[in-house]
Formats: structure tokens, sequence, C-alpha cells
């Protein structure tokens, strides 16, 4: 199925594009606990171009493409009558691992170490009926959305966040060594930890949603897939857009729901139309690379992060404490790291069969 590599792919480009701001931010990964790096998408057009493009869209289609792999390796262990989850439980341990050491010694709002668990919890609730596979996923959905609208609710009654003195953040990433940067992530874990934790249930409900678009078909060429897909790009935008914008000229305290509700809707169209353009696209050298970075996802996933820590932080380049204010900059760092990630992963496949952290996942587990 090309479309899923295509949309891996883009979903890895997607999730670089919200996170290319922390890295940008002053005070780092801090700063989306700080609030500098939401202040930055907004105070700017192009950072709010990128807000309403990317945030909370490509993490969910990351997510549902999560579900979809996990739908096809539950397939193929039935084709196989081997028992389930049987092995599945070992990749699921080694995501968990290969996501605390990208969590360590890179990046801590890494995204493995949540969805190692809840594979685990999803390929249980796999085994269950269609009729359990359903509650699951809308019982998982109502918490998620209750857990928003308290949580929201809250935000609101408050007065806003304190003034807090930064300095001492802004030295670690502007100036201190990669060693100070790996200290304060364990020194903070819980709070680094937090949005996998929060979200838990909308983590369950978008793989299991993903087990379900797979199931119907919507990834496969032929008219019942492009009829789902069309539907998708119908409703996805057609709702997600108009809430996703009105969350935004909103108050802050609608961020959650921005994020975390409307989002997802919007992810869905997008896979409609990146559905629609590579029916109807001729493939060229853009689809053949982005479906080389779906292939091996994990690892560009893993290598957009120690890119852009190398360039941002105070132990590589340090510019983001020389550039990182400047909205052009943030942008065109973007389209750097997108472009070697293209371009590397496909080179990588010419002599390669898998990207590095996909062959290494597959020789321990072998």
């Amino acid at each position: 199925m090309p479309l899923l590599d295509v949309l891996r792919g883009v979903a890895i480009l997607g999730t670089l594009g919200t996170n290319i701001w922390i890295f940008a931010s002053p005070e780092g990964e801090a700063g989306p606990l700080i609030g500098s790096a939401g202040a930055a998408t907004d105070a700017t057009p192009i950072g709010a171009v990128f807000e309403l493009l990317t945030n909370g869209k490509f993490l969910s289609m990351l997510t549902v493409l999560f579900g979809v792999g996990l739908a096809i390796q539950f397939r193929s262990s039935e084709k196989r009558g081997r028992r389930w989850p049987g092995r599945y439980h070992w990749r699921a341990l080694f995501l968990f691992v290969e996501g605390t050491i990208h969590f360590t010694l890179v990046f801590a709002w890494d995204v493995l170490m949540g969805y190692a668990v809840t594979a685990v919890i999803v390929a249980w609730i796999l085994k269950g009926s269609k009729r359990i596979q359903n509650a699951a996923m809308w019982t998982a959905l109502g918490l998620h959305l209750a857990v928003m609208g308290l949580a929201t609710a809250a935000l609101a009654a408050t007065s806003g966040p304190e003034s807090t003195d930064t300095k001492d953040i802004q030295a670690i990433y502007a100036s201190g060594s990669w060693l100070d940067q790996v200290a304060f992530r364990l020194d903070n874990v819980l709070l680094f930890r937090i949005e996998p934790i929060v979200t838990f249930p909308l983590l369950v409900f978008l793989f299991l949603l993903g087990v379900k678009l797979m199931r119907a078909g919507a990834f496969a060429a032929d008219d019942a897939g492009r009829a789902l897909r069309r539907r998708l790009l119908v409703w996805g935008l057609g709702i997600g857009l108009p809430v996703n914008v009105a969350l935004m000229a909103g108050p802050d305290s609608l961020f959650l729901l921005e994020r975390y509700a409307a989002a997802p809707i919007v992810m869905l169209g997008y896979v409609g139309l990146i559905g629609l353009l590579v029916e109807h696209v001729r493939r060229g050298p853009v689809t053949a690379a982005l479906e080389a970075l779906g292939r091996t996802a994990l690892s560009g996933y893993i290598l957009q992060n120690v890119l852009a820590s190398a360039i941002c932080y105070g132990w590589g380049l340090g510019l983001a404490a020389r550039f990182g204010t400047n909205p052009w900059f943030v942008a065109g760092l973007w389209l750097a790291i997108s472009a070697v990630l293209l371009v590397g992963s496909r080179l990588w496949l010419r002599r390669f069969a898998n990207g590095p952290a996909e062959a290494l996942q597959k020789a321990v587990l072998r």
C-alpha cells in the first residue's frame, strides 16, 4: 500500500513542523511547559500558519498509522495461525526501550514510549469481539473529551500562569552541555511525560481508529477506498478546519481543545486529501522521497530530532540563541531538515532494505 508509506513520510515532516518551534525556543524543551513555544507561533503570521497546519494534526496521523501497523501485524498473525499478542510484546518492549533512550539522550517530548504502552493495551483489546473493540474505542474518546473539557474549564477559571524566571533554563539550552540537558530531562521526567499520560485515552482511541480504517479499506487502491477517503476529506476539513480556526482565535485556555480535539478531525481530512493527491498526481521524485521516508519513519523521526538539537542547542551550533526568535529562520530550518530526511532516506534505501533503526529492531527481535 504505497499510500501508507506516503502518509508516514508526511506525518514525520508534519511532526517536525510542530517540534521545530520547541527546538528554536529560548527555553528549549521546557518551552511548552512555560508557554514560550506556543507564544512564538502565535506572535507571527508564519508561526500562526504552522500552528494551523501542523499543531496536533500529524501527531494524530502518526498515532493512527501506528494503529494501522498493529492491525496489519494482527492480520498477519491470524493468517499464520500464531497466538496473539504472542511475540508482539517483544516489539512493544523494544519500542519502549528505544523511546526511553531517545527521551533521555535526544528529545524530552518523545512519542515512542507512549506508543509502546498503548500498543500493548490495544493488542489485547484486539483479542476481543468487534463489540468490545468498539466499546473500548468510543469509551476512550468520551473519557478523553471529558478530561480535555475539565482541563480547559480549569484553565479558563485561573488568572493565567505566573511569570517565571527562565534564565537558568535558557542557559541550559543556549550554553549548557549535552549532559546538562540529559540531567534536566531526568530531573523533570514527570513534567516532560505529562502529554502521553494525560492524552492516553486519545492514544487508545486513535490506535483503534487506525485499526478500524485499515479494516474498512481506507488505504486500498479500489473504489471503496477512494469513496471512504473522499468522505474523510469532506468531513475532516469541512468540520475540523473551521473549528480549529475558531479555537485559535479564542482565548489561550482553549489550546488543549485545539491540539487534542480539533486537530484529530483535521487529520482525517488530511488523510483524505493526501489520498486524493497520491491517486491523481503523477508519481515523481517528491512522492518517491515521501515513500522512502515513510519506509524509514522510525529512523527519520529520531534523526530529525538529533539534527534539530545539534543545530539549535549550545552543545552544537547554538543557532537558536542567535536566530530562534526569527520565524523565517525556524521555517527555513524545518525546510532544510525536511530536505535532508527526504533525500537521505531515498539514498539510504538504494543500498539497504531498511532504515538503520528499523534494521536494528529487526535484528534484535530476530
